[in-house]
């Protein structure tokens, strides 16, 4: 018996959702770990990050997977994308890691 009509998505849909989940959560983890690396001590982030990432990542799929419109998800996991990119940006200049 298949599925009913009105609780399929599109294919667009489906890709979006697809590919913010995975991409756009990964572009999202990245970026808050990193943020968080040049606000705290950069060693201890970095060593959590492999535990807390894969954890950050998988919720973020789920959440994109759980929306309905696909691209609504993408356009949020960019904006804070961008905004932890700022942030990175701004602790870099005035916190460098590396000097």
């Amino acid at each position: 018996m298949p599925a009913n009509k009105k609780y399929l998505s599109s294919n667009w849909q489906r890709f979006a959702k697809i590919t913010a989940g995975i991409v756009g959560g990964y572009f999202v983890t990245i970026s808050f770990h990193i943020a968080l690396a040049y606000l705290v001590d950069h060693t201890a982030i970095l060593i959590t990050a492999t535990f807390t990432g894969f954890i950050l990542w998988v919720v973020l799929m789920i959440v994109a997977f759980l929306a309905k419109n696909g691209w609504r998800v993408w356009a949020i996991y960019l904006f804070i994308t961008l905004v932890f990119s700022l942030l990175i940006y701004l602790g870099n200049l005035y916190n460098p890691i590396i000097s």
